[in-house]
């Protein structure tokens, strides 16, 4: 883990897009507005937003929402995802996102953020040691 000490990254594309789809968040109920940008080993970036449900467990975090649109639209191969949250201590993806994360882009960069312009840059494979995958079955 090591922290952006102010200077350019090229993780910043991924941050600002994860920051302007965090405004799309539907977040009534926690008020607590997430964005995560996905990108493609073609370049291409793919957002997401949480999107929440008022029975809580049918909601669908940002991270989950931004691969399964990129692989919706014919992506397969990814290497970096960013998170972004209006936190002082920066968000990780829950559980289930780490399992998605793992299985539809492998040990890549993630890269968590807050407003404030605090980052940190973690991978798959630190956030979610000894992964469940298809090896397995």
């Amino acid at each position: 883990m090591f922290e952006n000490e102010g200077r350019m990254t090229d993780y910043d594309a991924l941050i600002t897009a994860a920051k302007q789809a965090r405004e799309n968040a539907h977040a009534p109920f926690s008020n607590f507005r997430v964005g995560a940008a996905l990108r493609a080993k073609s370049g291409r970036i793919f957002t997401g937003c949480n999107v929440e449900n008022a029975t809580l467990g049918l909601t669908c975090c940002a991270e989950r929402v931004a691969i399964f649109k990129a692989v919706s639209e014919g992506e397969r191969g990814f290497d970096a995802i960013a998170v972004i949250a209006d936190t002082d201590t920066l968000t990780p993806p829950c559980g289930a996102c780490r399992q998605i994360i793992w299985e539809f882009c492998g040990d890549v960069p993630v890269i968590l953020a807050n407003l404030t312009g605090n980052v940190v840059h973690e991978t798959t494979a630190k956030l979610l040691p000894r992964p469940f995958d298809s090896s397995f079955l």
